[in-house]
Order: C-alpha cells, then structure tokens, then sequence
C-alpha cells in the first residue's frame, strides 16, 4: 500500500474520489477486511465448516403497513446448539432489515458491511439507495463470498423493507451465487424454512395488520422448531423469544422483549389446547367447531 507522505501518511486510496460503494473500497484498498476473506481456496473447509455455528430458520411476509421479520435464537454446530440467543435479525438502515441463515460469523460480518456500505452511499451521494438498490447491492456482497462457500462457508441472507416509492413491503431472496428473488406475500430460509414456509401458507392473508402478521410469524416459527431440530422454539424458562422487527413508514422497529415474549406465551397457550396450531381456513369453513 502506497503512502502519501504529504497527507500525514494517509495511503493514497484514503485520498482519491473513491466509489459510493464501500465494499468495492474495501476491495481494493483492504481486501483482506472483506467478510470470508483470506480463505485458501486449496484447502477444504468442508469438515471445519460443519463445526462453526450455523443460524437457522428466519421468515418475513408482507403486512398491510410492510413488512414483518423474524427469526429463531438458535445457533447450532453440528448435532451441537452453540448458543441459545443469537440475534439472526438486523437492522441495515431506517427501512430495511436482513436476517441470515448459515455460517453465523461470516453472516455478521456481512451484515455489518452492508449496513456500512449504506450510510457510505448515503454520505457520497447525499441520498439513500431506492430499496431495489439496497437489494442489488447486497446481492453483490453475497456473490463476493462465493470462494468461500465453495469451501462449505455458505451465508444466505433475507433481505426485506419499506419501499418508499411504491409504499410497499418487500422481500428478497438470495442463493450462495448472489442471485437475487423478489419473493410475493412471504418467504422463510434456514433448516427449517420448508416447515414455516408450510406454516405461512395456512395462516398467511393478504392485507394482514402487522400485529396479525407477527403472530403467524411466531406461529411459522414455532411449527419450523416442532419439526427441525436446529431452529429453537421460545425458552419461557430463560425467556429467550425470537427476535421479531417490522419495517413500516414509520421505519424500522424491533420488538422489546416483553412485547416478543407476549406474542410467544399467545402461541404457547394456544398450542396446549390445540397441539397442531390453530386450523387453515380451509378447515374452519368445513368444520366451523373443530
């Protein structure tokens, strides 16, 4: 790295114009700061990877005000729970949010990038990125961790937020590639994503108020920890509860405990006289008493 000795030792690339994208900085100037960065890609990560904590199951759908978030606690290495509070659901900037699935370290370091590289654009360019923007952008960052993830390092984050243009909320997807998939109504990733994904199918409405909307959410969360033994259920005993956070015009907004502890103990009553969750629709229209 080149210094400029007539800037008080400052390196050169500290000095330049630069780019309103912080991690193509970072690239450049601090390769080596990049999430996943340094990995030999003649070694095989593939057994080490299987020991690292992995965070599991996140789900989000639209509500009516935007969009809702959540995810599990658990962190699990192996057949091992690593920890029982990770926090998988994050705040990027005022009306977006992201939550990860898989390799928790590098997942953080991502999201802790990303969260950089938007208040970078935002200083350069005096304006935020448009939602669609942040989405892209993100999608760059995960197809940066692609040597990694040929290496068993994988990271799949779920992006969501307030779109101020259209006054909507939405969701994206993504794979290890760094494709990117706008996702209609709800979405759910991690382990046990298959089985909230099923969940949200049944108790999912369009045009749901946002405290409707988080209670399906923890519903979806608890049948995912009913059925896949990575994603943790609510410990009333530690009163450890999924973290829940909900992107409206008013901005980002994660749930106190109390209030996530709340909508837990809600679903935990419920579920000692129903031990299958609340019935579909479907299944109230044809048997209104069962």
């Amino acid at each position: 790295m080149v210094f400029d000795s007539h800037r008080r030792g400052l390196p050169a690339a500290y000095l330049s114009a630069g780019t309103s994208s912080f991690s193509d900085f970072l690239a450049s100037a601090a390769p080596g700061l990049l999430p996943g960065a340094g990995e030999s890609r003649e070694q095989g990560y593939g057994a080490l990877a299987q020991g690292l904590p992995h965070g599991t199951t996140i789900v989000a759908a639209a509500c009516r005000d935007g969009v809702v978030m959540a995810g599990d606690r658990r962190a699990t290495a192996g057949n091992m729970i690593s920890s029982r509070d990770i926090e998988k659901v994050l705040r990027t900037d005022e009306f977006s949010c992201v939550g990860i699935a898989g390799v928790a370290g590098i997942g953080l370091d991502l999201v802790r990038l990303f969260q950089v590289e938007l208040e970078h654009y935002e200083k350069l360019e005096g304006r935020a990125l448009s939602l669609e923007g942040k989405a892209n952008r993100l999608a760059s960052m995960v197809r940066g961790n692609l040597g990694a993830a040929m290496q068993g390092l994988v990271v799949v984050p779920l992006f969501a937020g307030f779109d101020e243009d259209t006054g909507i909320g939405r969701i994206f997807s993504y794979d290890a590639t760094g494709g990117r998939y706008e996702e209609h109504r709800f979405h759910a990733i991690g382990s046990g994503s298959v089985f909230a994904r099923g969940s949200l199918k049944k108790l999912y409405a369009d045009g749901m108020s946002a405290d409707d909307t988080v209670l399906a959410c923890m519903q979806a969360l608890y049948d995912a920890a009913d059925d896949d033994s990575a994603t943790g259920g609510p410990d009333v005993t530690r009163r450890i509860y999924p973290v829940v956070a909900t992107v409206t015009a008013d901005g980002f907004r994660r749930l106190g405990d109390a209030a996530a502890g709340e909508y837990a103990s809600a679903v935990i009553d419920a579920r000692m006289r129903a031990p299958d969750g609340p019935p579909a629709p479907l299944r109230q229209a044809i048997m209104p008493n069962g």
